[in-house]
């Protein structure tokens, strides 16, 4: 009788072990936490020319800009001129795009200190505005002095899109009245466009 009432509990064990239901109750769940961190990082690619966006403009590159033809050779006064320039940018966390002008305007680029000529103009003004997601803003060089010249702009959100970069040369531009003829020379400046923590 023994041998039958230990046979009778290995089947009745093999049963208990197999069936579906009671091993769905017996099983274990462990939880296992993934987590990670993000830098803030801001990025700025290479500039690309804006199609049919140059008047006046040689693209050399999107990078790279000079003015077709800087004079009226009738009245030796600055010409109009204007180009557009994009930047594929993205800044994950609130920040500020910074757009610095070198020089506060175009200047002689052969280091030489312009003495003043009356009547002449010896620098020449520009405007450089930029968009960037909802910001805007204008830097307005005035070639007066030579210095640099800078206009911050708060971008209170992450932002990825593109840059936008307008220059502008106004008709008759110079540091010494609106169309005074512009002293010979080779003019230029270097804009730099940032973007930055607050």
């Amino acid at each position: 009788m023994r041998r039958q009432t230990a046979t009778l509990m290995a089947l009745a064990l093999l049963q208990f072990g197999t069936d579906p239901a009671i091993a769905q109750q017996t099983s274990a769940v462990h939880g296992l936490p993934v987590t990670g961190s993000t830098p803030q990082v801001c990025t700025l690619a290479g500039g690309e020319l804006q199609t049919g966006q140059l008047v006046n403009f040689n693209g050399l590159s999107g990078d790279t800009l000079q003015v077709t033809q800087l004079l009226d050779q009738q009245t030796l006064a600055a010409r109009p001129a204007s180009a557009s320039v994009s930047f594929e940018a993205a800044c994950n966390y609130p920040h500020r795009i910074r757009i610095e002008s070198q020089n506060n305007g175009l200047w002689p680029t052969d280091g030489r200190q312009v003495s003043d000529a009356p009547g002449f103009a010896t620098a020449l003004p520009y405007d450089a505005s930029i968009t960037w997601g909802i910001a805007t803003g204008v830097l307005q060089t005035d070639a007066r002095v030579r210095s640099s010249r800078e206009q911050r702009i708060n971008v209170d959100q992450a932002t990825a899109g593109t840059v936008t970069l307008r220059l502008a040369i106004l008709a008759g531009a110079s540091n010494n009245g609106v169309n005074a003829p512009v002293l010979a020379g080779v003019y230029g400046d270097t804009l730099r466009i940032t973007l930055e923590p607050r």
